[in-house]
């Protein structure tokens, strides 16, 4: 029996000028959610968006028709709140970090501080790593101690943090992730994307109603390698 899938454009790498031609994950998103075809359409907050489209652009071919049922629930999560910025720049690094190749830890790891000052920051509090940064920090504990000396003489503004600090943790961590040598990276990167997108939806009120997403397929549960802290 069809599903509403089986007419949707195939999900493939890139950028698409037309359904013909097929989709990425965001372009997908445009086309349910009546906008104009775009990889970059208003019904999304900026950082996810980019999130998913690295995501789908670093997931194998064999791997990214898992990435479908998830479109729908992304539609109408977008806010001005630099806290949601701040949560997915943690949450792609605290999973990254603990799988990344030694070479990118300390970039990583600074990453991780980054966001914790900022959230701190944000809600008046003394700056203090959470659960699942420390759990991060201790599979990379050189990485963590160098990021530390490194951080004591760095500050971003709330500016920096957006248009830079955050979309940089974020393609970092999901090449890392893409690149590490784990059992199942693309398992990693979908369920990367899913933690982002509950992280949204603690945050933003959905401008619209949401559109269930499709149960994934049966036999796809990640053996993701990071583990952690949820």
């Amino acid at each position: 029996m069809d599903t509403l899938y089986d007419h949707m454009p195939i999900l493939s790498r890139g950028r698409h000028r037309n359904p013909r031609k097929g989709a990425c994950f965001m372009e997908l998103a445009s086309y349910l959610a009546g906008e104009r075809w775009s990889d970059h359409p208003a019904c999304t907050h900026p950082l996810l968006a980019g999130l998913a489209r690295l995501v789908n652009d670093h997931t194998t071919d064999e791997g990214r028709g898992r990435l479908v049922p998830l479109v729908p629930s992304i539609i109408g999560l977008r806010g001005d709140d630099l806290r949601i910025d701040a949560r997915l720049a943690l949450r792609a690094v605290t999973t990254a970090l603990p799988v990344a190749a030694a070479d990118r830890q300390l970039a990583l790891a600074v990453s991780v501080l980054a966001a914790e000052e900022m959230l701190a920051r944000l809600d008046g509090r003394p700056a203090a790593l959470e659960e699942r940064s420390r759990w991060a920090f201790a599979q990379a504990p050189h990485a963590a101690e160098a990021a530390r000396r490194f951080s004591r003489a760095s500050k971003i503004t709330e500016k920096g943090f957006r248009r830079y600090a955050a979309p940089n943790a974020v393609q970092l961590s999901v090449v890392g992730i893409a690149q590490a040598c784990v059992p199942d990276p693309d398992g990693m990167l979908h369920d990367l994307l899913v933690a982002a997108i509950a992280e949204c939806e603690a945050l933003i009120p959905r401008a619209h109603p949401r559109a269930d997403a499709a149960p994934a397929p049966r036999g796809t549960a990640s053996a993701g390698a990071a583990g952690g802290p949820a």
